[in-house]
């Protein structure tokens, strides 16, 4: 009984992490490309508090991680987590939600910033 209490409670968390529309923009993004709080700053056009806000929701979730690469924090959706979640998207957003005005605005912006290279743009360069 206990076990099951302790999966549906992660569940439960997984689920209210992905039911926010900012934290499923992050989440969408995240699925395509690793991305430094700089990166989601310029592609979401948000504050940092409100992004690392969320970031912090998903992380306790277990849907993202961040690493240290350089003097950079890159934050990430680990591989399990992908293989789980890729399915779980397409079944439940479908293409109406993939191509909202919204979601296809991050879409076009995260290109713009990964040409701008907008991390390395940042002033600070990275340890390699």
């Amino acid at each position: 009984m206990f076990i099951y209490l302790f999966d549906m409670k992660k569940t439960i968390k997984t689920l209210k992490a992905l039911s926010d529309p900012t934290r499923l923009r992050i989440i969408l993004l995240l699925m395509k490309e690793e991305l430094c709080v700089c990166e989601l700053l310029f592609v979401l056009n948000m504050e940092q508090s409100r992004i690392s806000h969320h970031l912090r929701i998903l992380r306790d979730a277990d849907l993202v991680e961040d690493v240290r690469d350089g003097k950079w924090i890159i934050y990430r959706i680990p591989e399990a987590m992908k293989r789980k979640l890729g399915p779980l998207l397409d079944q439940f957003l479908g293409d109406e939600t993939r191509q909202s005005t919204e979601v296809s605005r991050d879409i076009k912006n995260l290109e713009i910033c990964l040409k701008k290279e907008i991390r390395e743009s940042k002033g600070v360069t990275k340890d390699r």
